[in-house]
């Protein structure tokens, strides 16, 4: 390689294009500089909007549940005096079903009894102290929004006032069970637990009651990003005591009754023996040994 000898001007040249170089590095680097600042500042206007987001999300959830809490004692407290009748006297007579006990006639009983007997044995002596007692069974299909199931519960019918017409109470035993979810949040578990276990309200009541708890529903499933089960949908629960149904009025069971058909007792011997040979005749007939 050929050496080059550094000369005055060379050396000036240099130090002109170094000083130039390091002027450019400056300028870079102050712009970048500038530039991570102003993000810095992006990013923090950026957390304070989100912030702001996050507590006015905060105080409408807060709302929310102010207000449901509200509807619900209110709709839950204003009651009329032939729901507190038939109110009394259901809890008069499940007390004394608790102390007796309820006797199982089903199929396949059930220690202690089951909810079916239950609601016969209540039905029954609603019925005897003046008030007309039905089991409902309500039954529904499948939809695209909900799955099909059935329900029973209790209904009393009142005609006693002809202005107001024909006024349906329902008695649901286990109310507040049907609206509890395993994975609810604070403010849900809440509303729930302000709810009856014995529910007696009429129709009226009772469909105000489903509209606010399944929207209590959706809005605690939509806090915690989950869907909401369609078997808690407003449909559903509409379907289970606002929707199609039976009435039957249940008769009382005899000791060792059972709501099993029976099959008909028959001798191979007799059997249609008197139908099917009229003429014959049954003599009896002393025999001497």
């Amino acid at each position: 390689m050929e050496k080059i000898p550094v000369t005055r001007q060379n050396s000036d040249e240099i130090d002109k294009f170094l000083d130039g170089a390091a002027s450019f590095a400056d300028m870079m680097f102050g712009f970048l500089d500038g530039s991570n600042e102003s993000e810095e500042n992006f990013l923090d206007l950026d957390e304070d909007a989100k912030d702001d987001e996050d507590l006015s999300q905060v105080e409408q959830n807060k709302i929310f549940w102010e207000a449901q809490e509200q509807l619900l004692q209110a709709t839950l407290y204003r009651t009329t005096s032939l729901e507190s009748r038939i109110r009394q006297a259901t809890k008069e007579a499940l007390r004394e079903l608790d102390v007796m006990g309820v006797q199982c006639a089903c199929r396949r009983p059930v220690a202690g009894g089951c909810r079916n007997c239950l609601q016969r044995e209540l039905s029954i002596r609603l019925q005897n102290v003046g008030f007309n007692c039905y089991i409902c069974r309500s039954k529904w299909r499948s939809s695209p929004e909900i799955p099909s199931g059935e329900h029973t519960y209790l209904e009393v019918l009142d005609k006693s006032n002809p202005k107001k017409g024909e006024v349906r109470v329902v008695i649901e035993l286990n109310f507040r069970a049907e609206f509890e979810m395993a994975r609810a949040n604070e403010d849900y578990n809440k509303l729930i637990a302000r709810l009856p276990e014995l529910l007696v309200g009429k129709a009226e009541r009772l469909e105000a009651l489903i509209k606010i708890l399944c929207a209590a529903a959706k809005k605690c499933m939509k806090e915690k990003n989950m869907h909401l089960a369609p078997w808690r949908k407003h449909k559903y629960m509409q379907a289970k005591w606002l929707g199609t149904f039976e009435r039957t009025t249940p008769a009382p069971l005899r000791v060792g009754y059972s709501d099993r058909p029976q099959k008909p007792k028959s001798s191979m011997l007799t059997f249609d023996l008197l139908e099917n040979l009229p003429a014959l005749h049954c003599t009896a007939v002393e025999v001497v040994w």
